[in-house]
């Protein structure tokens, strides 16, 4: 394929359409923006060449145009002197000298508008490529925020298929049970003061009991009140 009928290609192309048919766009698009670029640098090799043919075929002009004008000179000066017959072969080398420049001329003017068509078609392409490299980028970020997100959920729902969770509620549960079990602690502990308390209670009204039954008093002084 020529590198115009690649120009006319891309220039011609809808990205968008393209990239909606593509299975993988951001390869397609990448693939698009080498192709622009490779296309590109041709253009801009034809257009320096051109340019160059353009300098050359100037530089062809400007030295016909200058032998032109000495033929005229030389012809005027044999005239001058009365050599017509040179005259006549002067004026013959100027009219061929000036027809040689006019025809330089064309040439100038045909690359002149080669150029300036080079430089239309570059542009061309360059806002096309940028528009690509706009279109590459975004899918380049949208690409890495949806493995984001992708990730992200792949996790959520590994979390809520595995047992991490069963785990922390197991660990809950753990504490729970030490909690309870300080609580019945600090239970048992209450409970043994009073059965203690209650013994020396207990103890101290039999020691009662026994004075009584000897005729003494409750305090253990073994006086009765009259």
């Amino acid at each position: 394929m020529g590198i115009f009928s690649r120009f006319r290609d891309i220039v011609g192309s809808n990205i968008n359409a393209m990239l909606e048919k593509a299975e993988d766009p951001e390869k397609l698009i990448k693939l698009m923006i080498q192709e622009m670029e490779d296309t590109l640098v041709e253009l801009k090799a034809s257009c320096a060449g051109a340019m160059a043919s353009r300098t050359r075929v100037e530089r062809a002009r400007e030295t016909a145009a200058t032998r032109a004008r000495q033929w005229d000179r030389k012809a005027r000066l044999a005239v001058e002197k009365g050599r017509e017959d040179l005259a006549r072969e002067a004026l013959l080398e100027k009219r061929a000298s000036a027809e040689e420049a006019e025809a330089r001329r064309a040439e100038v003017d045909h690359f002149d508008d080669l150029v300036s068509q080079y430089q239309k078609d570059i542009q061309q392409l360059e806002d096309k490529l940028q528009t690509a490299r706009n279109k590459h980028r975004i899918l380049v970020q949208r690409h890495i925020h949806a493995g984001q997100r992708k990730t992200a959920q792949t996790r959520i729902r590994n979390a809520d298929h595995n047992d991490a969770f069963v785990r922390f509620e197991q660990f809950e549960n753990r504490i729970d049970r030490m909690e309870a079990d300080a609580d019945l602690v600090n239970y048992r502990g209450s409970s043994l003061e009073d059965e203690f308390s209650k013994l020396e209670t207990d103890e101290e009204i039999e020691r009662e009991l026994e004075n009584l039954k000897k005729g003494g008093s409750p305090d253990g002084s073994g006086k009765q009140e009259s």
